[in-house]
């Protein structure tokens, strides 16, 4: 099924090389183009894509402030030449954020993820699922995730509300939780990007907690947050 998108960029070389990256993926529909967020508003009150590509920088209304405005059920995937805005825009549940100069490899990367994410018609986004316990399977909501810890042969899922101790190992874990929104970054841990308040000397830091980042998970992990 194809993906409907729309691109919202004002420099013109950068929105000429997005418009040739989208035409090359048989998935994606481009719909429309933009060069102001303002028009973005106007087009979405009245017409749904799956996909919008965000330039940041955008003139009268940049595109975090388009996000922090506008309650859009599109997926957002921005593209900005600005890395400081990175975790803002996780906050802000974007699917992926790309650094330019991006290259055709990593916009595939970020399509790739919308691919598995999007609500398509007859379709609900995935909100929460099921870890086995020791008696019963235990209902987790993804948005209440904090971070998931290896202790022996257990995993220990740190949530908003509690704590599960489970003997799914973090492979099985990873196939059943979607990589947009938890992350491996060391042997021992997973961690919701969303929840993500700093980061520090490789170390990461959810509320009390800080939880290592290994050289093995590093180069993944910081292509998640828009920081290859």
């Amino acid at each position: 099924m194809k993906v409907s998108c729309i691109i919202v960029e004002d420099e013109p070389l950068a929105m000429e090389r997005i418009k040739n990256y989208v035409l090359k993926v048989p998935t994606l529909f481009l719909v429309e183009t933009f060069e102001n967020a303002i028009e973005v508003i106007s087009f979405i009150s009245s017409n749904q894509v799956d996909l919008i590509f965000l330039d940041i920088n955008l003139g009268d209304l940049s595109g975090i402030q388009f996000l922090e405005s506008t309650k859009t059920k599109s997926q957002i995937i921005i593209t900005t030449a600005y890395h400081e805005y990175a975790l803002k825009g996780y906050e802000l549940n974007v699917t992926d954020y790309l650094l330019k100069p991006f290259s055709f490899e990593r916009f595939l990367q970020a399509v790739n993820k919308v691919d598995a994410t999007t609500p398509f018609p007859g379709e609900s986004k995935m909100k929460f699922f099921f870890i086995k316990t020791q008696n019963r399977l235990e209902k987790v909501n993804l948005n209440d995730i904090l971070f998931i810890e290896g202790m022996r042969d257990y995993r220990k899922v740190h949530t908003s509300q509690k704590k599960i101790m489970t003997l799914q190992t973090f492979t099985e874990l990873e196939t059943e939780i979607p990589k947009h929104i938890v992350c491996r970054v060391h042997k021992s841990f997973m961690v919701a990007l969303d929840k993500i308040e700093s980061i520090e000397r490789d170390e990461i830091k959810i509320g009390d907690v800080y939880i290592p980042i290994s050289d093995t998970y590093k180069k993944a992990f910081y292509e998640s947050i828009g920081r290859s």
